[in-house]
């Protein structure tokens, strides 16, 4: 992110960086969209009052956008309407159409996650991207295709539809990991503390139609147990892309990647979304089916999501763009187990909101102060923000983050240290499109790899 640095909705991606779909277009591909990228074009390369300056939803630069949905969900919206239910007129929002017609006294006593969508399973946006994408597989007969299906849910509103909403019972799903109190889990840091009170004054809604304030304990137990709701659709509309593809005979000749953009703090620390510095927010699932491959295996080495850019080029024949700073997986898929993987997780996180700046005006902070980022091993996490105190977690005796050691004096030897290996990552994965390459007599010459490793001449 330190290198594109176009991580919050709105934040334009330049365009010299390559992308995923730009490059499998180059080996014959015609990379499908179904869903959203919310890719914010480089303003640099359109004219000005060009309609799509106004919108941060654009697809990634590369895709065929096949059925595209932004917030409109218009796609979506118009087939409900065309199979009878009444649906909201432009420009109002698609997604009212996620929220319950009624409630119930089971709804109210279960706080506002309990009752159902209005349409069933059959006809929810999860189905419908499904269909859509499974018509579009189908139409190939055999020829080659990329679909990227990105499906919208789980994602606030947490609603789900019957059955859907009472698979999982409020009362078996696990509890949030969060202090007794909201004030008390803001002492832990300057962030969290205005986080937290922007969060639960209604000032970042993130349950509709209800303000946070309105969830007690019991509300957000049952949000947690929606979700879990919404996860099973989404399992069950993956299970009919691989029937599908086992049916038409191409399962054994095809890539399957799943994983996330996010996930959600579901109460984790009084927390909901992907705000944030907790693992809560980072950790995310990544499965990885090769027809070739090892079956079955689970890897508990670290992964990134820049390493499934490099995966899907190396599987399609492709090669990897200098930029790229992930790696492949595929010595993990061959049964192998690399000496030199790495052995920390990295990610960051912009917190800057240019048109409404309240949470940077509230600490004092310039926008270009608003970032933070971090480095996780087994057994800690250091936690570096551009202008205010850092965190230190020892999670061997601290797993859900509650203890700030970054201050403790037995600790301060170790804090310096992940400081300074943070610092060198950062050095590492700088930009490298043109630092590899050197400019001299004989031409281009290319170099990867640690000494005695030997470059080779370009052009």
């Amino acid at each position: 992110m330190h290198n594109h640095r176009s991580l919050r909705n709105g934040t334009p991606l330049d365009d010299r960086h390559a992308t995923l779909p730009r490059e499998l277009r180059k080996g014959g591909y015609d990379p499908a969209l179904f869903g959203y990228t919310d890719t914010s074009l480089d303003p640099r390369t359109l004219p000005p009052g060009d309609p799509l300056l106004a919108t941060y939803e654009n697809p990634m630069p590369g895709f065929t956008p096949v059925v595209p949905l932004d917030e409109s969900f218009a796609a979506w919206v118009a087939e409900l309407g065309r199979r009878g239910y009444a649906v909201p007129a432009p420009p109002a929002p698609g997604k009212d159409m996620f929220l319950p017609l009624r409630r119930g006294p089971r709804d109210e006593g279960d706080g506002p996650s309990f009752a159902p969508t209005r349409y069933p399973p059959k006809d929810s946006e999860t189905s419908f991207l499904t269909d859509s994408a499974l018509t579009y597989i189908a139409e190939r007969r055999g020829a080659p295709w990329c679909v990227h299906l990105s499906y919208y849910r789980p994602h606030p509103p947490y609603i789900a539809p019957e059955p859907y909403n009472s698979c999982y019972s409020a009362d078996a799903v696990p509890a949030p990991n969060c202090r007794t109190d909201r004030s008390l889990e803001g002492e832990q840091h300057p962030w969290l503390r205005q986080h937290l009170q922007r969060l639960w004054a209604g000032q970042m809604p993130i349950q509709e139609p209800r303000p946070m304030a309105e969830l007690d304990a019991r509300g957000i137990r049952q949000m947690r147990a929606t979700y879990y709701g919404m996860l099973s659709e989404l399992d069950d509309n993956l299970g009919r892309i691989v029937a599908a593809l086992k049916s038409d005979g191409s399962y054994d000749r095809t890539l399957i990647v799943v994983t996330s953009d996010h996930a959600d703090q579901l109460g984790d620390h009084w927390l909901f979304g992907k705000d944030g510095y907790f693992d809560g927010a980072f950790h995310i699932p990544l499965i990885v089916r090769d027809p070739g491959a090892t079956r079955g295996r689970v890897v508990e080495a670290f992964t990134e999501t820049i390493d499934v850019m490099p995966t899907i080029l190396e599987w399609a024949g492709r090669p990897v763009p200098h930029a790229c700073d992930g790696r492949s997986l595929a010595p993990w898929l061959r049964g192998e187990t690399p000496a030199d993987w790495r052995r920390e997780a990295h990610w960051g996180y912009d917190f800057r909101d240019l048109r409404e700046p309240a949470a940077e005006a509230a600490l004092g902070l310039d926008p270009e102060e608003c970032g933070l980022s971090v480095i996780r091993d087994e057994r800690y996490k250091y936690v570096h923000f551009a202008a205010l105190p850092p965190l230190f977690f020892d999670l061997a005796r601290d797993p859900h983050e509650f203890d700030n050691r970054a201050e403790d004096p037995d600790y301060r030897s170790l804090v310096l240290a992940y400081a300074q290996k943070l610092l060198s990552w950062r050095m590492q994965s700088e930009d490298r499109t043109l630092s590899q390459l050197h400019l001299g007599p004989g031409g281009v010459f290319e170099r990867r790899g640690k000494w005695p490793a030997t470059g080779q001449p370009l052009r």
